[in-house]
């Protein structure tokens, strides 16, 4: 049961964000403007680090939604490769460049001074820019304040998972928004 009151049957961040329309738009507009850029990361790798960090803080509607997403644009329909990436990415086929960016994204989740000039190097090594190593590092950050904000007011998150199939393909068509359309999300 959510700490505040919230639109009933609402879930994840799209209820608070309902609450405060004057704080979901800046919100919004950062997570289009990380997670919908094709600049760099493509949007798949983009969503896979919000996935990942979503996973390490235990925020189910967060890993969850962008899981959906991610495995949309990697064509992964059964959510195996991201299952496989939130626990042990370093032994999936990822590319080594992405490997290392998630170990960078891993250390933003637990703080960002735990990032380490190895790490960095590591990354550059594998092909990683400054634009990969930035936008992984603003991602990861960003994803932290918003699974903090989805469980911290203690949202609802549905177990069905053609909610967030349904869920990321309006994600994927129209970008981020705090939007109900049809009665759905």
């Amino acid at each position: 049961m959510p700490h505040i009151k919230l639109e009933e049957g609402v879930p994840g961040i799209l209820g608070p964000m309902l609450f405060s329309p004057h704080t979901a738009g800046p919100m919004n507009l950062l997570a289009n403007a990380l997670m919908q850029s094709d600049e760099g990361l493509s949007r798949g790798e983009r969503e896979l680090i919000g996935t990942y960090v979503s996973s390490l803080n235990d925020c189910y509607f967060c890993q969850t939604i962008h899981g959906a997403i991610a495995s949309a644009y990697l064509e992964d329909d059964d959510w195996s490769f991201v299952k496989n990436v939130k626990s042990n990415y370093a032994e999936t086929t990822l590319s080594e460049k992405m490997k290392s960016l998630l170990s960078i994204a891993g250390s933003v989740q637990r703080g960002g001074k735990n990032v380490t000039t190895e790490q960095i190097e590591t990354a550059r090594k594998n092909g990683a820019d400054d634009r990969d190593i930035h936008d992984t590092v603003l991602i990861a950050a960003a994803f932290c304040m918003f699974n903090r904000y989805v469980d911290g007011l203690a949202t609802t998150a549905p177990t069905d998972p053609d909610i967030y199939r349904n869920r990321a393909k309006k994600v994927i068509a129209n970008g981020y928004s705090a939007t109900i359309s049809n009665g759905t999300y």
